[in-house]
């Protein structure tokens, strides 16, 4: 069932109309400044803004971190200047001046919010959708921690999570994956304002969106209520308190509103992406009321949202009360919880005892990595992932613990579903609330189905952990759609992020030891087939690239399966007398950042090198004279016959290596 709410002031007046105005004006003013922006929706939102700063929202300018505090996500990033200026009226240290830099070089007003660069920004938003299940990704945060420290008589943690978006963020296929999940997972604490001004960059909107967008949420088991006028304040609290009433389930509040309110272009696309102009912009203060001039915010105005906003701090300090009881009452589970939200790892984390791998056998890097999660998830409690309904093949489960999606909060396998994009998303949110340290899984083939949470992930230095097992041709028979070979260079091209493809289940060892180090995302990337297990002492991860065999005459680099495949070359060119060293280089982007010695030392430069990956070659040119990599698509067959027919055996790895030295020797 769902809702309607109205309420007798149908109308703002007085203070509470000014406070919105003030909103409203900044958001033209910063916009028509830089001469760039979106004023239509911080427009037409400003009166929602007013009531969760003024009314509802758990905050603390003074301290924007504090861990109990409520979650503000803009999914609708481009109408960031609603967030910028509550935020600077609430009391924020964020100034005029930083209003005036709107979108400017280094300003603390980027053009799209960015955690880390705006106090009370709490993650970057902007490609839509993506909010939302980050949202999702912080409601269950919130859960988790909860369930894992709350004690009776101590609710140390109990907060919202609240989420703005308009019609693009609702046709975004991640925000559907994501309410799915957060139905299932009855996650009250979740409250998304759906702001269905009916205008999109184009025009219309219902010439693109149809659907009773309610309904399809009530589908998902959410609850839906809705506010016909946002400027009808009384209406927009009482939603808003049913809303945070609702505890079994998430709710999603459909407010009506009106983009561009107040100017000439009101209820048009053309007060969406652009600035008013000058005479729209004298229009809206004269049919509004406001005969301030440019950022000038009267002094009656401020006050009263400073005010509202130190009531909304209280918030903080019954908290601080609250938590001397429980340190007192449970020392050791707020030292944890101190630990966990800081992120930092546990101090015996490194001395994790890890599975044993006896050299000469074969395992599928998949297996070995499972056993590795495994020993660090003894010891890092915080560790919590899942996958998009492959885990008995991605072997990513944490053994003995329970379902996160059964109700039990305390477990720490997450049933994403086949939900790519939403997953990636969603441990985005997890990481960026603080206390969890996600990882997830799926088959590097479907890779591109998620890479817009893996690159927002590296803007923004989450240490994600994303894991993609079956990562090449000798997936075999399920063939080329299955088989992923374009994925690594781009990969490796993306700032920020890290990709392992360990040879061995040793080099995962040190794969996921470097990740769960990193202060940012990593990716990890795993066979489905068994590849033979290396003497350990030759492994050594964290500069990227390690000496397996040593050799003169030339270097063979390699990553995954393919260091097998160069070990067996090098054993048919040693039968010729010549030597050939083989590199291992499970990450490139930490091979790069070693000294020069350090790299010259691991790949002598002054000698031939070739790179062998089943993959597109690009990355390897920055390394090495040749590359034998894929310029196509894999092929349907048996993992052996496709690798032999693309060129991936001894003997034609050999043959490289032997003309190559050739040539660049002066023989030829």
């Amino acid at each position: 069932m769902s809702s309607t709410v109205s309420g007798k002031q149908m109308t703002p007046s007085g203070l509470d109309l000014d406070c919105i105005n003030a909103i409203r004006f900044l958001a033209i003013d910063s916009i028509e400044k830089a001469n760039s922006g979106h004023p239509g929706t911080p427009m037409g939102l400003a009166p929602l803004a007013w009531m969760l700063w003024s009314r509802h929202m758990r905050y603390d300018p003074a301290e924007p971190d504090w861990m109990d505090r409520d979650r503000f996500i803009m999914s609708g990033g481009h109408a960031c200047m609603l967030q910028y200026a509550s935020l600077h009226l609430a009391g924020y240290d964020l100034g005029i001046d930083d209003l005036k830099q709107f979108r400017q070089w280094e300003s603390r007003t980027p053009g799209h919010p960015e955690m880390d660069v705006t106090p009370g920004v709490e993650i970057n938003t902007g490609p839509l959708g993506q909010g939302v299940a980050n949202g999702v990704g912080m409601a269950m945060a919130e859960r988790m921690l909860a369930a894992r420290f709350n004690r009776d008589g101590h609710e140390i943690v109990d907060h919202h999570v609240w989420v703005t978006g308009g019609e693009g963020d609702i046709m975004e296929g991640v925000t559907y994956e994501a309410i799915s999940l957060a139905g299932r997972l009855k996650l009250g604490k979740l409250i998304f304002f759906f702001d269905q001004n009916e205008v999109t960059l184009e025009g219309p909107a219902p010439r693109e969106l149809s659907e009773d967008v309610g309904g399809i949420f009530t589908a998902c088991q959410w609850h839906v209520v809705t506010v016909e006028d946002v400027n009808d304040l009384d209406a927009l609290d009482a939603a808003i308190n049913e809303a945070k009433s609702e505890t079994d389930r998430p709710s999603l509040v459909i407010i009506r509103s009106h983009i561009g309110y107040g100017s000439p272009l009101q209820d048009t696309f053309h007060a969406h992406g652009a600035p008013l102009g000058d005479d729209n912009v004298a229009s809206t203060r004269e049919v509004l009321g406001w005969d301030h001039p440019p950022f000038e915010v009267p002094e009656s105005v401020l006050t009263n949202w400073r005010e509202a906003a130190s009531q909304r701090a209280r918030s903080h300090s019954e908290w601080q009360t609250r938590w001397g009881a429980y340190e007192k009452a449970h020392p050791d589970l707020a030292r944890e919880l101190r630990r966990v939200i800081d992120g930092q790892l546990p101090s015996d984390w490194a001395s994790a005892e890890m599975p044993s791998f006896k050299p000469g056998d074969s395992i599928a890097t998949r297996a070995a990595g499972g056993k590795v999660i495994n020993a660090f998830a003894s010891v890092i409690p915080e560790l919590a992932g899942g996958t998009a309904d492959v885990a008995p093949s991605t072997k990513t489960d944490i053994e003995g613990s329970p379902d996160i999606n059964s109700g039990d909060w305390l477990g720490r396998n997450i049933h994403f579903g086949v939900r790519e994009h939403a997953m990636g998303a969603i441990c985005n949110g997890l990481s960026a609330h603080g206390g969890v340290r996600p990882y997830c899984a799926t088959f590097f083939s479907f890779l591109d189905y998620m890479r817009e949470p893996v690159r927002l992930a590296s803007l923004m230095e989450l240490p994600v952990v994303f894991v993609y097992t079956h990562d090449s041709i000798a997936l075999g028979e399920d063939g080329p759609t299955h088989q992923p070979v374009e994925h690594l260079a781009g990969l490796r091209a993306m700032p920020g992020l890290r990709t392992y493809r360990p040879a061995d289940a040793q080099e995962c060892i040190g794969a996921w030891r470097e990740a769960i180090a990193h202060h940012g995302p990593s990716c990890i990337i795993l066979t489905r087939q068994g590849v033979p297990i290396m003497d350990p002492c030759f492994s050594d991860v964290s500069k990227g690239a390690s000496v397996i065999a040593d050799g003169e005459r030339a270097t063979i680099i390699a990553t995954g399966s393919e260091v097998a495949l160069a070990l067996s070359a090098r054993d048919l060119l040693a039968k010729e007398g010549m030597d050939v060293r083989v590199v291992s280089m499970p990450c490139v982007e930490v091979f790069r950042d070693q000294p020069e010695d350090t790299q010259a030392d691991l790949v002598p430069f002054d000698r031939p090198i070739i790179a062998v990956e089943a993959a597109s070659p690009e990355t390897w040119y920055e390394f090495a004279d040749d590359v034998i990599g894929l310029g196509r698509f894999g092929a349907s067959a048996p993992g052996g016959k496709v690798y032999a027919e693309l060129g991936f055996t001894p003997e034609h790895v050999a043959d490289r290596v032997r003309s190559l030295v050739e040539i660049m020797e002066g023989v030829v």
